[in-house]
C-alpha cells in the first residue's frame, strides 16, 4: 500500500502496521495529531474485505479523532486502530491481547477504547498487558458502558439542532429516522422516545429493529430506504459514507444530526447538503460525547455527574457551531473543520 499517496493520509505522524502471526492479528494504530496532548481514539474490529479498506477507515476516523478531541476542549489529540477480523471469532480475546502490546509499545503516544465489535469488557482484556486504555468496564458501575456518553451526546445534539432549525424547546411529536440500533443507536431511540419523538428505524440486526418496535414504538424501515425517510430529522449512527453521490438527492429530512463516523464520503457532500438546505452537525461534533463522558479519564478523575455534564456541553458548541455557519453561509462541514485545524495549529 503506498500510504503517502493515500488522499485521506492527510498529514499523519504516525501510521503502525501490527502483525503477531502467532495468533494470525493484523492491525492498523494511526496516530494523526498530538498537538494537544496524548493520541486518543477507540479500536475497531471489523472484517474488512482488504487491507487498503483498513488503511483508509483507520485514517479517516483518526482524523475525525483529532477535530473531535479539539472542538470538544480536551487534551487530547487524535488516534484510532483496526484489527481486521471478525468480532465473533473464537479468538478474540488473543487477538486483543497481542494487539494491546503494539499500544503499550507506544508509552503512552496513543490511548485506545472501545469501539465497533470491541465493548467495555474487551477494553479490560486490552488492560491485560497495556496501561494505555480507557472506557474499560471495570471502571463503572455495573452494567453501565460508557458508550452511552455517546448516546447523551447525540441526544443532546438533537435537542441543539431542533432549537436552531425549528426554534423547538422540545423534541415531542418530530419525525427522527435512526440508522443503526447497536448501543449508541438503541439508547438514543430510548432518550428520543422518551422526549416524545417519533421514531423510523433500520438495522440489519432483526432482534434489534424489532426491540425498537416493541419499545419505542418505532416503524421499521428497510436498511436500503432509511436515509429516505419522510422525517424532520435524519440521525446515522451505523458505518459510514451514509451520505454519497447515490443517496444525498433521495434524503428528505431538514436536518441531519447522528452518531455514526465519517458521514460524508467527501467534502463536496457537506456543500451539496447547504445547498439543499439541509443542516448537517459534523459527525466528529455531535459523537464527541464518548470522548468527554470517557476519555476525560485518562488526565483525571471524573464523576459519573462531572462526566454527563461536560457532555451535556455539546449542546452550546452546536448551537454556536450553526449559528456561525448560517451568520457566514457557509456549509457547517467546512466551519466545523476550520475551527478544528485552528485549534490544531502549533503556536511558537
Amino acid at each position: 500500500m503506498a500510504v503517502f499517496e493515500q488522499v485521506d493520509f492527510a498529514e499523519h505522524e504516525q501510521v503502525l502496521f501490527c502483525h503477531d502471526a502467532s495468533v494470525g492479528l493484523h492491525g492498523i494504530i494511526a496516530i494523526h495529531s498530538t498537538v494537544l496532548g496524548p493520541a486518543a481514539g477507540g479500536c475497531r474490529m471489523y472484517p474488512y474485505e482488504s487491507s487498503t479498506e483498513a488503511l483508509k477507515d483507520v485514517l479517516r476516523l483518526s482524523k475525525g479523532m483529532s477535530y473531535k478531541n479539539a472542538l470538544a476542549g480536551l487534551p487530547l489529540g487524535g488516534g484510532k486502530s483496526v484489527i481486521i477480523a471478525d468480532p465473533n471469532s473464537d479468538n478474540k480475546d488473543e487477538l486483543l491481547k497481542a494487539f494491546s502490546r503494539h499500544v503499550q509499545g507506544l508509552a503512552g503516544k496513543y490511548w485506545t477504547a472501545i469501539d465497533v465489535g470491541v465493548g467495555p469488557k474487551d477494553a479490560d482484556i486490552l488492560a491485560e498487558n497495556c496501561d494505555y486504555i480507557f472506557a474499560r468496564a471495570s471502571q463503572y458501575p455495573e452494567g453501565f458502558n460508557p458508550s452511552l456518553f455517546t448516546a447523551l451526546g447525540g441526544f443532546t445534539g438533537i435537542r441543539a439542532t431542533a432549537k436552531h432549525v425549528w426554534n423547538r424547546d422540545h423534541l415531542s411529536g418530530l419525525k427522527v429516522s435512526v440508522q443503526g440500533l447497536g448501543a449508541t443507536g438503541r439508547e438514543l431511540c430510548r432518550q428520543l422516545f422518551e422526549a416524545g419523538a417519533e421514531l423510523y428505524v433500520s438495522d440489519i440486526n432483526k432482534e434489534a429493529t424489532d426491540y425498537a418496535v416493541d419499545n419505542y414504538g418505532a416503524t421499521q424501515l428497510p436498511v436500503d430506504q432509511i436515509h429516505a425517510a419522510e422525517v424532520d430529522l435524519f440521525a446515522p449512527c451505523a458505518m459510514g459514507g451514509i451520505i454519497n453521490d447515490e443517496t444525498i438527492s433521495d434524503i428528505k429530512a431538514k436536518a441531519i444530526c447522528g452518531l455514526a463516523n465519517n458521514q460524508l464520503v467527501s467534502e463536496k457532500h457537506g456543500v451539496e447538503l447547504k445547498k439543499r438546505g439541509i443542516t448537517y452537525v459534523p459527525d466528529y461534533v455531535v459523537n464527541a460525547g464518548g470522548m468527554m463522558g470517557a476519555g476525560t479519564r485518562i488526565f483525571s478523575k471524573p464523576t459519573m455527574e462531572d462526566s454527563r455534564n461536560r457532555v451535556l456541553g455539546l449542546y452550546d458548541t452546536i448551537i454556536e457551531l450553526l449559528s456561525l455557519a448560517e451568520k457566514e453561509d457557509r456549509p457547517t462541514s467546512e466551519v466545523a473543520d476550520k475551527m478544528a485545524k485552528g485549534l490544531l495549529m502549533k503556536t511558537i
